[in-house]
């Protein structure tokens, strides 16, 4: 069985055909249009494309936002001017076939419990650390949405009281301090200081700012300011999922995004600061911590399985 799985990114749409295993038959990538009219139309494009060549069961689409309890409407998308959007009906008279819809976080975290690091296990929370973080949560082998539709807006936990403002509108958040773009300004604080932000300094002159790359090729080569700098970001996410243990329970802790690329550089300080954080330390059990499998494919792969079961 294949499905279409699109996953609607802020710079690419990603769109493949998915086979029952998360294989990935065929692969398209165009630039996300800025006008939302345009996004609707190229969804539909590379759709009806991939329709025309396969066979295809089901169609997904994930994207950034707030997805209503029925997943019809997109009450709210970041990047793009949706407002109560109804995508599932639109899409659905355009392409004149069932559409499921989808939060592209969940849909991420989805394709790694299906497919990837999260096989295996019921229990699974799955943090991204891209420009902010986002969050996924399977709870007994299903997506939890909560009562709204709207649940595991992890990166969104307030996590310092009247700390740096967050473009959610609201102040402290997770993602503020435990993101890729919380590394960048603790790599740029870092480059100030005389013992360890030499290198750091050194990038910062050169390139006018620091970048993300940079800083994890420093840390690479182990350089103290650019490890300094991970830790903290890593100690900020270890600590918070210590908090989300306490409610949760989950049996493994899924980290993907672009930070992830580092590894176990990344996963060891957030297993010290997770166990330092959880409550019962050494008289309970605790998580497991890996890096996601499935990279950027992930979305298009999770959304296209949402769609197959929904048939």
């Amino acid at each position: 069985m294949l499905n279409v799985g699109i996953d609607i990114g802020g710079t690419k749409i990603a769109g493949g055909v998915v086979d029952a295993e998360g294989r990935i038959v065929e692969k398209l990538r165009v630039d996300t249009p800025i006008d939302g009219e345009a996004l609707l139309d190229a969804v539909v494009d590379m759709a009806s494309h991939f329709r025309r060549s396969h066979r295809v069961a089901g169609i997904g689409v994930a994207a950034a936002g707030f997805i209503d309890r029925a997943r019809r409407t997109v009450i709210y998308a970041p990047n793009i001017d949706w407002r109560n959007e109804p995508l599932r009906a639109r899409l659905e008279a355009r392409l004149e076939a069932p559409v499921t819809i989808e939060n592209d976080a969940n849909a991420a975290g989805w394709g790694e419990f299906r497919f990837g690091a999260g096989r295996g296990v019921s229990d699974m929370v799955m943090l991204t650390m891209g420009t902010g973080v986002g969050g996924a949560i399977v709870a007994e082998g299903s997506l939890y949405r909560g009562g709204n539709g709207i649940a595991a807006e992890l990166g969104h936990m307030r996590f310092i009281r009247g700390g740096h403002p967050c473009g959610c509108g609201q102040s402290g958040c997770l993602e503020q301090y435990a993101s890729g773009r919380a590394l960048q300004r603790e790599a740029l604080e870092i480059a100030d200081d005389p013992a360890i932000g030499a290198g750091l300094a050194a990038l910062r002159d050169e390139q006018g700012t620091i970048e993300g790359p940079s800083i994890s090729r420093l840390v690479l080569a182990g350089d103290p300011g650019a490890v300094e700098a991970l830790r903290r970001v890593a100690t900020a996410l270890g600590e918070a999922c210590g908090g989300f243990q306490a409610v949760l329970d989950p049996e493994l802790f899924v980290i993907g995004g672009g930070v992830a690329q580092l590894g176990d550089d990344l996963l060891e300080p957030v297993r010290l600061a997770y166990e330092t954080s959880l409550p019962g330390f050494g008289d309970r059990p605790v998580a497991d911590f890996v890096i996601a499998r499935l990279g950027n494919d992930a979305g298009l792969i999770g959304v296209a399985d949402l769609a197959g079961r929904d048939r």
